[in-house]
Parts: structure tokens; C-alpha cells; sequence
């Protein structure tokens, strides 16, 4: 599992590959979210290379679209693959997240 990360303008792009599951959630969430406590508001969270994501995945990134918008801020998905998209599917996350096709998508939507 790896996150690497870039900023567009204000706002910080996430992309996650590999595996999010219960043995790399926590480390994966204290991460993020000390991304957010550094004053973070805007994130696109790229998952066009991650090939597995569990419930404790699940929950991470529930984790960080409450604390975001705690801060007044925002988070949307991108560029899910179709067994990632599934899980969020499934669990019902697609009706609460934004999740959008691709990454340039979610940069114009994030910051109009």
C-alpha cells in the first residue's frame, strides 16, 4: 500500500495503490488525517490504482469525509475501479460520497 500525494491549487490530491485493509488501515488514517489537522480542506482522493479496499478501508475514508467537513471542507472520490467501486456500492458509501469518473472531474467539481 502506498499514498502519495500532490496539491492543485488549494486543494490536496490523494492517490492510494495497492491494498487498504485491516493490517494498513490505521497508519493509512493517521496519515490522512494529520493531512487534515495541517489545515487541509479540499481533497480528491484518487483510487484509480488501489485493487482492494476492506470495511476498515471503508471506514478510513469515512473517517476523513467527517473530519473534512468538521472543517468546512471536502472530499470526493475518483477514478474507483469496478471491484474498488463495488465495495463502495454494496456498503451504500456511493449514496453519501461524491464519487466522480476521473480526476480532472473531481478538481473542477472540488473547487467550483
Amino acid at each position: 500500500m502506498s499514498l502519495t500525494t500532490e496539491k492543485s491549487g488549494d486543494t490536496l490530491v490523494v492517490s492510494a495503490a495497492g491494498q487498504i485493509n485491516s493490517a494498513n488501515a490505521a497508519a493509512i488514517e493517521t496519515e490522512l488525517l494529520g493531512w487534515v489537522e495541517k489545515g487541509e480542506h479540499l481533497c480528491v482522493l484518487d483510487l484509480s490504482q488501489l485493487d482492494y479496499i476492506s470495511s476498515a478501508g471503508l471506514r478510513v475514508v469515512l473517517m476523513l469525509a467527517k473530519r473534512l467537513k468538521q472543517n468546512a471542507g471536502r472530499l470526493i472520490l475518483c477514478s474507483l475501479q469496478p471491484q474498488v467501486r463495488e465495495v463502495f456500492d454494496i456498503s451504500g458509501f456511493l449514496s453519501i460520497l461524491t464519487v466522480v469518473d476521473s480526476r480532472s472531474v473531481a478538481l473542477q467539481q472540488i473547487q467550483a
